[in-house]
């Protein structure tokens, strides 16, 4: 099924402005959240096909959100990609355990960022 609702998690208001905007102009409808809990009453409300995950922000980091989404039968069957400034091996390892099916460092390549969601249509 092809990615057309894409969730964007982060704290950053510029960083949510940025993604939905070089999402938005490819077609995809974009919701955000800027929390861990905003995150999760999103996801209540209508199931992503995809979800853009931040690792560092206040409360649930992006780590343990990604594991209660990707444990969550109810949402199990959405990819996960971190998309943060986390660089380090280990951090991408760590994600990818948390059930994330792929990792992008930022700043974000939007050539990068498309592949990456293409692959998952």
């Amino acid at each position: 099924m092809p990615i057309q609702k894409i969730l964007v998690v982060d704290d950053s208001k510029t960083e949510l402005h940025h993604l939905s905007d070089v999402l938005g102009k490819r077609g995809y409808t974009v919701r955000t959240a800027e929390n861990g809990d905003e995150a999760m009453r999103r996801l209540a409300e209508e199931k992503p096909d995809l979800i853009l995950m931040d690792v560092v922000m206040p409360g649930q980091n992006g780590f343990q959100l990604t594991r209660s989404i990707t444990r969550d039968p109810r949402y199990a069957g959405v990819p996960v990609i971190m998309c943060t400034s986390k660089s380090q091996e280990t951090d991408k390892v760590w994600g990818m355990r948390q059930g994330a099916r792929d990792y992008i460092v930022k700043p974000v390549s939007t050539e990068e960022l498309m592949t990456k969601i293409k692959s998952f249509d």
